[in-house]
């Protein structure tokens, strides 16, 4: 299975292993309840769907790369204590905690959290002398003489044999109490978290002609070769910050992050490429309906590759507009709910300055609490901080009721005006990539890719739910957008490699 259905697996085990019955007790027993033994090739994301599902959960996380460890600190520093047997005194040995089991509970400390996942990578991956240990793990749900606390749920993680020298195979008594997901990279599922997560546009154009270049391990007479998931994040992160500061990208420095010499140089040329056909083509005046005739005469000349380029940066400009309106509705209902409740309060309050000061305080500490948890995207996280920002900025004077909420209301009045012209300017930035495409494309297989790309996105899909946009529900129903595009992804496939 792919990544995402790894994701949705899992969250199922957790949300089943964490039901309780009528009488507060777990449905499944702890003895029933197996370790989930996650094997897929590295770089493929099982780390972050694990902080995903603890998230969407909302149950605490502890992960920990289970290679950085010795048997004494999986298992606990061993200490002597006298016990006493048939009226003998005897000195025996235990040991004390081990650091993990202590850093479960440490996390249960720190955010109130009684359930979550403790989560171990590279579990196969261990030293001669750990491997007893995980064994003993992964059986009995234990390190040394301490048992995982109730309400945790083991996930481990491994690399098959083909990708790492070190690993060891379980025995057949350990993959009798392990329940074994085996997780294949696969594009389509990373690109739709890719979307989601807005990483560099140029890198996803890249994929969508060259597909066969997302996850690549190849050895040969110069050695090891790679390319993972890993590595496209990593090295957009990268990209988006070198532009903000106007530092160029080499090859060299595409290599350090895509450890294959072929896919490096074809990416480095393509990205100068894009940069290019961004500046050619004046995709900003595309979005604002001013296009030059000599654009859609150089379209008519170009080969598919330029074309299929033309179309991702319309849309990267387009999901740009959408996702900062997206993050526009986000804080305004976030605002929105505040109010509402400091209105539900400040008619009763005898102090209405000080009614508004207690609820932003009640609102700082939730929003930290749940920060501390691990509980908000980065999107999410940002969101907060600026409303928590804007509502101190907000505070209203003490007076009447009405008075003082109609000051604390001025903000949001504001972000109300912000946030409908920004949707104002994504429905003129949407109609304008249609007049284009209908001009330099017609219903050609261009028209195929922007308005599927278009179905795909989160943030399109949440403006296209409010936003009543002829054009695509026309082209939608027309162009068999599913089907079409698979026979046409198909066929890039197999077309012959052009140079870049």
């Amino acid at each position: 299975m792919n990544i995402k259905e790894a994701k949705q697996e899992i969250k199922d085990t957790v949300h089943a292993y964490l039901q309780k019955d009528d009488r507060g007790e777990y449905r499944i027993p702890l003895i029933r309840q197996r370790p989930v033994l996650l094997m897929g090739p590295p770089g493929i994301g099982k780390t972050q769907i694990m902080e995903q599902i603890a998230r969407e959960c909302e149950i605490a996380l502890v992960a920990y790369t289970i290679t950085h460890h010795t048997r004494q600190s999986a298992v606990g520093l061993p200490m002597i204590r006298e016990e006493e047997f048939g009226e003998k005194a005897c000195f025996v040995t235990e040991y004390t905690m081990s650091e993990i089991i202590a850093s479960i509970y440490t996390r249960m400390r720190e955010t109130g959290l009684t359930e979550g996942i403790l989560f171990i990578d590279e579990i196969n991956c261990v030293s001669e002398t750990l491997a007893p240990t995980m064994l003993q793990f992964l059986q009995c749900k234990t390190f040394g003489n301490q048992a995982v606390p109730e309400g945790w749920i083991i996930v481990a993680a491994g690399n098959p044999p083909e990708y790492n020298k070190s690993v060891r195979e379980f025995d057949m008594v350990t993959l009798d109490r392990v329940r074994r997901i085996d997780v294949d990279a696969d594009y389509a599922a990373w690109k739709e978290y890719a979307r989601a997560e807005g990483i560099y546009p140029a890198l996803l154009s890249y994929l969508e002609i060259r597909p066969e270049n997302f996850y690549r391990v190849e050895t040969d007479v110069d050695g090891l070769r790679f390319v993972t998931a890993r590595g496209w994040e990593d090295l957009g992160a990268l990209l988006d910050t070198y532009d903000a500061l106007h530092i160029p990208v080499t090859e060299e420095i595409v290599y350090e992050f895509l450890r294959h010499e072929e896919v490096a140089e074809d990416v480095a040329a393509y990205l100068d490429l894009y940069r290019k056909y961004q500046d050619d083509y004046s995709i900003p005046d595309i979005l604002q309906g001013k296009v030059r005739k000599e654009i859609y005469q150089r379209l008519l000349q170009a080969p598919f590759d330029e074309r299929f380029s033309v179309v991702q940066l319309l849309l990267d400009g387009l999901f740009k507009q959408l996702r900062s309106l997206q993050e526009q509705k986000d804080l305004t209902d976030l605002w929105y709910a505040f109010l509402k409740e400091y209105r539900g309060q400040v008619e009763s309050a005898q102090d209405t300055a000080a009614c508004y000061e207690e609820l932003l305080l009640v609102r700082r500490q939730e929003f930290q609490d749940r920060k501390n948890a691990g509980f908000y995207t980065r999107r999410e996280k940002q969101n907060w901080q600026r409303l928590l920002e804007s509502l101190k900025q907000c505070r209203p004077s003490a007076g009447e009721a009405k008075e003082s909420f109609l000051q604390a209301k001025e903000g949001f009045d504001q972000q109300r005006r912000l946030l409908d012209e920004t949707k104002k300017k994504a429905g003129q930035m949407l109609e304008h990539g249609f007049d284009f495409m209908e001009e330099a494309f017609a219903q050609g297989q261009e028209m195929i890719l922007f308005v599927t790309e278009l179905t795909m996105s989160e943030a399109a899909v949440s403006f296209l739910s409010s936003y009543s946009c002829e054009r695509y529900q026309r082209y939608s129903r027309e162009l068999l957008v599913g089907t079409r595009r698979r026979e046409l992804l198909s066929e890039l496939e197999n077309r012959e490699k052009p140079a870049l």
